[in-house]
């Protein structure tokens, strides 16, 4: 097949599972109290990193027909690797591996994968369509381990050689999934065994690519000297061999095996501190493909490979960790880095922003977060405040009447009284913004425990923090200070909880308003550190404020999400004319409005004029209104699609 038809560069083959990854770091794993849930496996980590790195992949495995399966399959569509050829496998579970970081040489390991859905891949299961469409194909090691697996990996590498595909083989050996081990020892990395030396060996004719670590390459070449077991595997195959080698890079051997392995064509290595080692090697594979297979020189790929690593073992995580083309850049650029990687600022700031999914270029959103107004509905119409759970509850009902699954729709309620809606929202593709703030709080106060970042840890990931401010530049020094500590602190445990976060400025309660207000408040706060993923800001009566807006944004943060306008209750008829001047502005991605659309419901559902569907028609017609006012200004905007 020629090249230009190939749909896919790249498709791994083998392990897919669940990561759940200690959250506490330098002990046991017996005293490991929390897990973070990662999509696991190696096959799996190197086509999200290798999508990370621009290049196209798929993933050929097997999952439960599970709640961990289903999440597997969604991440994979979010990070944009290919699933046509991952099976739902009802008779399984979907593996898990129990993982900890105790020092810079111990990574305790359990593997749950008895009996497990992606150790049941058959060649039935490898679709020759699929298989052709790649420019390569990748197999693993651990996926040698059983009859089955086995004769399938080989199945498909044959067809990716017939249709003049290139194979590569990642060795990836785990002792105790070869049963050569206790199941306790699941980090042990080495032990010698002909058997495996032979299984392995078998798919060596068939690979134009194997890359492993020293250990890996002595249990493929059959010998603990590790340019012996080189030229073993030369003897076989004249295949690229590409042998890591740590904190030493790596070398790689295109043809025969000199003395030393420094002989062999290496490229830049790079010191950082070691952190965690799981998952590096994966990115080493990531990066090294990104090289390999856009034929970069080897000298390139090596230095991909490497870089990628060291990005990797400074991080928590395997597939969350890996990055993304823009960071690798940025990585390689001659500048400064500190020893201890993660606490490079820039670099993690372009990994947040960089791998953050769902892109919304259009965002609508019924903002039905209030609080402290609905209790005060409640006092003037003499209404049980119990009954304010029950009709926020209906808006996302609303919601769901207009969007019908449209994911340009969003709802923003609270945690207090919204709750039901909340949880609701969990089985809809809409956007879904949270408070965390105390409401009328200035300075800011939260409406948490006294660490915010204990409660984030409480919310789904999906759900955005959002955090208003009643925050103007000319406020008093020590007010400004006491607000901007607030939003840096949580700040801070959004990015710990891996939660996006939503700043809401109110600046004309606390002083006066001009062009410049709004943009000088925000080059303030992104001056003291402040990087959130969304501003929601009031609406502007000129184009010179929304410019100054965005040139403030956009010279501090060119990767925001974008801005959502809000209400202030104002008229319909007065947001409407807001729109046309915001729409001009391709950093305004739409609006979260809140009593515009629902005070006069909600004053008659509490006090018993209306019923329920009365209450989300009037709310949804309203809804309706200004979606339609937006994207009519949207679109006599007349924006170029790639800016809006």
């Amino acid at each position: 097949m020629e090249g230009a038809r190939r749909q896919l560069d790249l498709i791994t083959i083998g392990r897919s599972c669940i990561d759940l990854y200690g959250e506490q770091t330098g002990g046991r794993l017996e005293d490991m109290m929390s897990f973070a849930k990662y999509v696991g496996g190696s096959p799996t980590n190197t086509a999200i990193g290798a999508a990370r790195l621009g290049l196209r992949s798929g993933l050929v495995s097997r999952v439960g027909a599970d709640h961990f399966g289903r999440f597997i399959r969604e991440q994979l569509v979010r990070e944009g690797v290919a699933t046509d050829g991952l099976v739902t496998d009802r008779a399984r579970l979907t593996a898990l591996v129990f993982l900890g970081i105790r020092d810079p040489d111990t990574f305790p390991l359990i593997f749950y994968r008895e009996n497990c859905a992606d150790m049941a891949l058959s060649v039935g299961d490898i679709d020759i369509d699929l298989l052709q469409s790649a420019g390569a194909v990748l197999i693993n090691g651990t996926h040698l381990s059983q009859p089955n697996v086995f004769e399938a990996s080989v199945h498909a590498c044959e067809l990716a050689r017939a249709a003049g595909a290139r194979v590569v083989f990642d060795i990836d050996y785990r002792p105790v999934l070869w049963g050569l081990t206790g199941r306790d020892m699941g980090e042990n990395r080495f032990v010698a065994d002909a058997a495996v030396t032979a299984r392995l060996q078998q798919v060596l004719p068939l690979c134009d690519l194997i890359v492993g670590t020293e250990e890996e390459i002595h249990i493929l070449g059959g010998s603990t000297d590790t340019v012996a077991a080189l030229r073993a595997i030369r003897g076989q195959t004249d295949a690229l061999l590409v042998c890591k080698r740590g904190a030493l890079g790596c070398s790689a051997f295109p043809s025969a095996i000199p003395d030393s392995l420094d002989d062999g064509v290496v490229g830049r290595g790079f010191k950082v501190e070691v952190f965690n080692v799981l998952g590096a090697g994966d990115a080493f594979m990531a990066g090294f493909l990104r090289g390999w297979l856009r034929d970069e020189p080897l000298e390139t790929c090596c230095e991909y490979g490497n870089a990628c690593g060291a990005i990797v073992v400074s991080r928590h995580g395997c597939a969350p960790a890996m990055p993304t083309w823009d960071e690798l850049q940025w990585f390689l650029g001659d500048r400064g880095r500190p020893f201890r990687l993660r606490d490079d600022t820039a670099l993690e700031d372009l990994h947040w922003s960089t791998t953050r999914v769902n892109v919304h270029e259009d965002l609508t959103v019924l903002a039905m977060d209030h609080r402290s107004q609905f209790e005060d509905l409640c006092r003037e119409s003499g209404a049980d405040p119990s009954r304010i759970a029950a009709f926020k509850a209906l808006a996302l009902k609303a919601v769901d009447r207009l969007a019908q699954g449209d994911a340009r729709f969003g709802v923003l309620l609270d945690g207090r009284y919204g709750m039901r809606g909340l949880e609701a929202a969990a089985d809809h593709p809409y956007w879904i913004g949270r408070p965390i703030e105390w409401p009328g709080s200035r300075p800011l106060a939260f409406e948490s425990s006294a660490d915010v970042a204990t409660e984030l840890a409480t919310w789904p990931r999906n759900h955005v923090v959002k955090c208003l401010a009643f925050y103007h530049p000319d406020d008093p020094p020590e007010l400004c200070e006491r607000q901007e500590r607030q939003l840096l602190r949580l700040q801070d445990a959004c990015r710990k909880t891996r939660h996006e976060l939503l700043v809401e400025i109110i600046a004309s309660r606390h002083g006066t308003v001009d062009a410049h207000t709004t943009a000088r408040a925000i080059r303030r706060l992104y001056d003291r550190g402040m990087k959130p993923d969304w501003w929601k800001l009031e609406p502007a009566a000129d184009l010179a404020t929304w410019a100054n807006i965005e040139s403030a944004i956009r010279s501090h943060d060119p990767h925001c999400r974008g801005v959502l306008m809000l209400g202030l209750q104002a008229p319909s008829d007065e947001l409407v004319a807001s729109f046309r001047i915001a729409a001009a502005s391709p950093i305004v991605k739409g609006f979260a409005v809140g009593r515009t659309i629902f005070a006069d419901a909600a004053a008659r559902w509490l006090a018993g004029s209306i019923d329920d569907e009365a209450a989300i028609a009037d709310l949804c017609g309203r809804f309706a209104v200004l979606v339609d006012a937006w994207r009519e200004a949207r679109a006599a905007a007349q924006l170029p699609r790639e800016a809006v």
